[in-house]
Parts: structure tokens; sequence; C-alpha cells
């Protein structure tokens, strides 16, 4: 099976084509896809609240350290299980290297640079937003991926929509810009990466598992690297932040890729890419009912018309019947 065919926004990582026959289509599934969907929606859409009380105790470099570092053990641990190698080839890893970057050690850092100083249900709905660059980046970047005016309205309207949440009628006050730039940013990586995968380890040979372990692997490098430089070490390592990194990497970087490939292998990318609409709903909730964050009406309006506009962003032309 393929890649979809627009950029996979909404994952915390990425995605590489799945191969016929992985896990997700075995038979004697433990769960039913709807549950794993369901689980899947609650990771993704926690993962925001815990990037947040992660940033109570740690550095966001830090933060997004722990994330990758904890996810790689968790995908590393089940290639162990498997007895799956990791991929081979200075080519491949060099593109691994650069996917890393694009779609890992530098959304998550900015991500939690992003919920120093902005709520985490506002981070939410800016990842919401990797739909809508992905169809602006399409105009130029993806030739196959021609628009048509129902996407091209869609882009309009998801826009529309992320004023309607920054309150772009009362000057934008009491939005932090630069927090906000900042997670607007992390989003328009994700299609970017997707983008630079797409035309380069489309086709790598090896499972899923092992090329995202392997990019995970990477992403710890260049994240160690960076926090020996920028941060100082952590001195303490209070239970809820630390757990809270703990989770974000093992459940949401590890698990809930590990479930994600079962969901595209059997019930295909166009249904399970419909977790990216549950996404900000549950961050905003999260946010609200566990964090306490403050929630006006434009905020689940804008993001209700984010999501619209995502979605027709990601419709393709049927094919026509007979007369």
């Amino acid at each position: 099976m393929s890649a979809p065919s627009t950029p996979r926004p909404t994952l915390p990582t990425s995605l590489p084509p799945v191969p016929a026959g992985t896990a997700g289509s075995r038979r004697g599934v433990l769960l039913d896809w709807r549950v794993r969907f369901a689980i899947l929606s609650v990771v993704w859409g926690f993962s925001f609240l815990l990037i947040k009380v992660g940033t109570d105790a740690y550095a966001p470099f830090q933060v997004a350290l722990g994330r990758v570092l904890f996810g790689a053990l968790a995908l590393v641990s089940v290639l162990l299980v498997r007895r799956e190698p990791l991929p081979r080839g200075l080519r491949t890893w060099g593109h691994l290297g650069v996917a890393a970057l694009l779609l890992n050690t530098v959304p998550f850092s900015l991500f939690a640079y992003a919920e120093l100083s902005i709520p985490s249900s506002l981070a939410g709905i800016c990842n919401a937003t990797s739909p809508l660059w992905g169809m602006a980046l399409s105009l130029v970047a993806l030739s196959e991926d021609r628009p048509t005016r129902r996407r091209v309205a869609g882009l309009g309207l998801g826009f529309l929509g992320v004023l309607t949440v920054l309150g772009a009628w009362q000057g934008f006050s009491g939005v932090d810009a630069k927090g906000t730039a900042f997670a607007l940013l992390a989003s328009l990586c994700y299609p970017v990466g997707w983008i630079y995968v797409r035309r380069t380890l489309a086709g790598t040979p090896g499972s899923p598992v092992a090329l995202t372990g392997g990019q995970l692997m990477l992403s710890t490098l260049q994240l160690a690297l960076v926090s020996a430089l920028f941060t100082a070490a952590p001195t303490a390592f209070p239970l809820w932040p630390t757990l809270s990194v703990i989770a974000l990497g093992a459940l949401g970087t590890g698990m809930a890729l590990q479930m994600q490939y079962g969901l595209v292998s059997e019930i295909g990318p166009t249904t399970a890419q419909m977790v990216t609409y549950f996404i900000p709903v549950i961050a905003t909730t999260a946010g609200v009912l566990v964090l306490g964050e403050q929630l006006h009406w434009n905020t689940p309006v804008g993001a209700a018309i984010v999501l619209a506009g995502a979605a027709l962003t990601q419709t393709r032309p049927g094919a026509r019947g007979p007369a």
C-alpha cells in the first residue's frame, strides 16, 4: 500500500508507505478498528496537554528530546520482538536524517516552545492547519496533485478559521504572536517533510516500523546535540512532567504510530486519516477540563471552520460513473 497522495500533516512523525500484509491486515486483531481509532484520537489529542505539563519542568528542547527518545525505544523494542532489521544503506539513512529534521526535530521543538506562552488547546488547533499548508504547497510542489476549485475554497475557508480562532477583528489582542507563530510554523513542517519523504523514501525497502524507528533514532541524536549546546542538564526530575514526557514518547509517538500503521492497512488511508479531525477537539477539551485553560466562543467556532476547510482540501474528484 502506498502512502496517501497528500502530505499526512497531522501525524506527530512520519508514516512511510505501509506494505500489504502488515500488522493491521492480519487476522485475529484483538481490538476492533473503531476502538483503536478512538484510542489513537485520544492519545494524539492529549499530546498537547503532555507537552504543556512537560515544559513545566524541562526546557522545550529537552521535552522534544524525551519525546523522540522514548518513541524510538518503543519502536526499536517492536523491531527486536519481530526480529526485523533497521534500514540499510547510507543514502537511506541520509534521507531519514532530513526527514527526522523536518518531521520530528523541528516541529516537536517548535510546539514545545510555543506552549511556553500559548494554551495547549490553541497548539492543537494550529496543528490542524497542516492540511491547509499542504494544499498551499501542492500548488507549486506537487504537480501530480492538482488543485480543484473546491480544494482552493477549502484553503481559503481554513485560513478564515485561523483568523477566527486568533480573534483578528480584535487586533489579535490576548494572543501571544510569537508562540502562535511557532505553532503554525510547526504545522507547516509536516507537509514539507511529507513532500520530501514522498520524493526520496517512497518504495524504500523496510517496514514502516523500521524506517520510522531509524528516523526517530536520528532525531534523538539531533536533539541530544542541540540540547547539550543550548540547555543545561536538569537538576531534578519531577514526577508528573517526567511521566508526561515518557508518555508523550512511548504512547504518543511509539504506540500510536504502530496503531496507525494497522489502521491504514486495515481500513485504508482515507478513513484512517479522519483521526485528524478529532485531535483539536480532544486537545481543546483536555486543555479546558484538565489544565483549566479559558475557552472563548471564537476558539471552537474557528476550529470548526479550520476543520471544514481542511476537509475540503482533502477531497478528490471522483471517477465518473456510466451515463
